[in-house]
Order: C-alpha cells, then sequence, then structure tokens
C-alpha cells in the first residue's frame, strides 16, 4: 500500500494514494482544523512556536542549556513533556483529530536527545518516582503520554520512530521503550529522508534493523521532494521489500508519478534496477 504525507488536504483524495497523513500541527507549532479524509498527523513535543513564546516550557540538559532550534543538534525546537497544561492541550487535538477520523498519527513523541531534560519540574518528578534510574522514569513519562493518546483514538495509532534501529539508542535518546510503547501503538512510521536515493543500501540497512527491533507492523516514510523518479521508485522497491507500507512525504505530483509508472511496469512485466 501506498500512501502520501502532505499539507494540502486536496491531495488526500488523490486515487494512486491506498492512505494519506494530513499535518495537522507541525513542529513550528502551526496548526490547521483536522480533515476527515486523512489522518490527522500531530507533532506533539516538538513545537518551535511554543518554544519560543513561552522559554519556561523548553527541556534543558544539566547544565541549563535549552533544546532550541538555535542551538546545534536541533532543527525546531522542543517542548518538555512533563509540562501537564502543554500535554493536556495536545491530548485535546488528538480528541480534535479522532473525532475526524478514527486514525491518528503521533510525531515528534519523546525527549529532545540524551541529556534532557533536567529542568525543576522534571527533578521533582523524578525525585518523587517510583524509579532510581533517570532513563525509566523518562521512559515511563513518554508511555504515559502514549497511552493517554491512544485512549482517546479509536482506530488506528500510528507512531513516528527517529530513524536508528541500533538496540537502545531510541530508548538511551528520545525515552522510548519500544516494547512498552507496542502494547499501544498499532504501528509505527519511520521516515528515511534523503535528497537523491543514489544509493539505497543504507535503506535496506535500517529496514531490516528495524524488522528485527518491533514486534508490531511499521512502515516507511521516503522523501518525495525534487527526487528522480526512477531513484524515488528503486527507494520504494527497497523499502517495499521490509516495510508494511510506503510513504512519501511532501511532494504528492513526483510521488503520484512514481506510483503510476511503476503500475504501468508492473502490467507490462518491467523492473527498474538491481
Amino acid at each position: 500500500m501506498y500512501g502520501v504525507v502532505t499539507r494540502n488536504p486536496e491531495e488526500l483524495d488523490w486515487p494512486e494514494f491506498d492512505r494519506g497523513f494530513y499535518e495537522m500541527k507541525d513542529v513550528t507549532g502551526r496548526a490547521t482544523e483536522p480533515v476527515e479524509s486523512g489522518v490527522n498527523m500531530i507533532s506533539c513535543f516538538g513545537d518551535s512556536a511554543a518554544a519560543e513564546s513561552d522559554p519556561s516550557l523548553v527541556p534543558v540538559n544539566d547544565e541549563g542549556e535549552p533544546a532550541t532550534r538555535d542551538r546545534p543538534y536541533f532543527d525546531w525546537g522542543y517542548v518538555c513533556p512533563t509540562r501537564e497544561s502543554y500535554r493536556e492541550g495536545l491530548l485535546e487535538m488528538v480528541d480534535d483529530a479522532a473525532a475526524a477520523n478514527p486514525d491518528v498519527r503521533l510525531d515528534d513523541v519523546g525527549f529532545p536527545r540524551a541529556e534532557y531534560c533536567h529542568c525543576e519540574q522534571c527533578q521533582r518528578e523524578f525525585d518523587a518516582s517510583e524509579y532510581d534510574d533517570r532513563r525509566e522514569w523518562r521512559a515511563s513519562v513518554i508511555t504515559d503520554f502514549v497511552a493517554d493518546a491512544t485512549e482517546r483514538i479509536p482506530g488506528k495509532t500510528y507512531l513516528t520512530l527517529y530513524p536508528d534501529p541500533y538496540p537502545g539508542h531510541l530508548y538511551e535518546r528520545a525515552g522510548l521503550d519500544l516494547d512498552a510503547l507496542s502494547e499501544h501503538v498499532d504501528e509505527f512510521v519511520v521516515p528515511l529522508y534523503d535528497m537523491a536515493y543514489s544509493t539505497t543500501y543504507w535503506l535496506e540497512i535500517i529496514a531490516t534493523g528495524f524488522e528485527d527491533a518491533l514486534s508490531v507492523p511499521f512502515s516507511i516514510e521516503l522523501y518525495a521532494v525534487d527526487i528522480d523518479i526512477d531513484d524515488l521508485i528503486h527507494a520504494t522497491e527497497v523499502a517495499d521489500a521490509y516495510a508494511n507500507d510506503v510513504f512519501f512525504g511532501y511532494e504528492s505530483g513526483n510521488a503520484r508519478g512514481a506510483i503510476r509508472r511503476m503500475d504501468a511496469d508492473s502490467r507490462d512485466g518491467v523492473t527498474h534496477g538491481n
């Protein structure tokens, strides 16, 4: 099955796509009304606008350095996952999304990096918790949030993963306990973005890593903007060998062209690449 990830609602109805994801809230903080015609996507703790408007929401490391987009390693600003009022706002968005379409996709779930967060709120909650290991406590914070969100989703719950299947990395980096999350998530989505896909051996390596790491289905999301169609087709064939489904991000016209070409070639008995 092929799907699209888009900010344009009209593209969700294009017949080439079996599934459409609509970016209801993105990492800039931009939010729109949910749609009925696609799976609404919500960027949870990636929110540059909230981080800029209220710095007290921003996670900090043990040296007090904030997770904002003007710092190394961060392409957008973050909100600390322990902030109750912000979490409640996210859950209200999930309610709105699920009312429009029963399936919902949760993006940017987790702490920003392994060294976060050491804000006063996190310190109080960790000290009051049952955990001695800070990593275990962080994972419990994220799992509890996902559990709360999925209780509000009557259909299928998708959750996006950072593309690192190496054992323990997602747990240490973001507080994502894959086994615990698998109790609540129906399908994970792994974005494997490249600007060209001129080689794809790395895509296969990462895909097989997630195949080993996950006990529930996962899909792969490819970047479709300004990608040569033959290269996009080759990447799709590799991804499709391992993933439940393949989704195309942010250039629906190019994705549609690739799907049409693959469909035509399958009828003609033609294959691409090795």
